[in-house]
């Protein structure tokens, strides 16, 4: 990975730290979740104005006029990426039946998939198990701490955000060597993710909400689903950031 891309991830892990330390509040009617609102606002404003201009409209045009074969295709290829990690994860989450899913998912793909580009794991009964590093935290007591909205990336946590640099530096994508594939398979993953987004966006713009605030909520709420794998206890108040068990619960 470039020493550039490390040092950029590097710096995106420790901007949440930097901002709360810099004693930015709301005032007493701030959500308790949300301390940097205001600062999160305008950068959310300023991602949405690149996905306006740039990222949709891209990822439109490759949802109209790519074969669904290849865009399927695309899709499978960086899923069955991803499931490297997730077998990590879930084997770091102690998830016995999981990890051994994930694992057989990215042979049977690897192999028999063309590198994942088919995705002959699904067809024979091997369930995804999705986990990622700051997943992995939320199960071992790490709380997810306030939200965060960064440049690009948007939205995170400071939890999720911490990990970052971990997770650019294990990036099969961007460890590639060779600049050009590596340049490209990058904007497919990015414009492939948009696409699967398309759908969900365009309702999000055309319902009459507080847009900033609904995005806040739906994704401290699927983030949290994650750690529990759906099944947070009913006990627990979301909008405490500090209600996060200590210890993993049995899953």
């Amino acid at each position: 990975m470039p020493a550039s891309l490390n040092r950029w991830g590097v710096s995106a892990a420790l901007v949440a730290l930097t901002l709360l330390s810099s004693g930015c509040a709301t005032g007493p009617n701030a959500n308790p979740n949300d301390p940097l609102e205001p600062i999160n606002r305008k950068v959310a404003r300023f991602n949405d104005a690149v996905d306006d201009n740039v990222l949709r409209p891209v990822a439109t045009g490759y949802r109209d006029y790519t074969p669904q074969s290849v865009q399927t295709g695309v899709n499978n290829f960086f899923r069955n990426l991803s499931d490297v990690w997730s077998t990590a994860n879930n084997g770091l989450q102690l998830k016995g039946r999981e990890t051994a899913e994930s694992f057989m998912r990215v042979v049977v793909n690897t192999v028999f998939g063309i590198y994942g580009v088919f995705d002959p794991a699904t067809q024979i009964g091997l369930q995804r198990h999705p986990e990622d590093f700051g997943q992995t935290l939320g199960y071992w007591g790490v709380p997810s701490g306030p939200y965060v909205v960064l440049p690009v990336l948007g939205p995170s946590t400071v939890r999720d955000t911490s990990v970052l640099p971990l997770e650019f530096s294990t990036d099969f994508v961007m460890k590639h060597d060779v600049v050009g594939q590596r340049n490209v398979a990058m904007a497919a993953r990015l414009v492939d993710k948009r696409a699967s987004l398309l759908q969900t966006s365009d309702l999000l713009t055309d319902a009459a909400i507080d847009r900033y605030s609904f995005t806040r909520d739906s994704y401290l709420q699927y983030r949290r689903n994650q750690v529990y794998d759906g099944n947070p206890p009913d006990e627990d108040n979301l909008v405490d950031p500090s209600a996060e068990p200590s210890a993993p619960s049995a899953k």
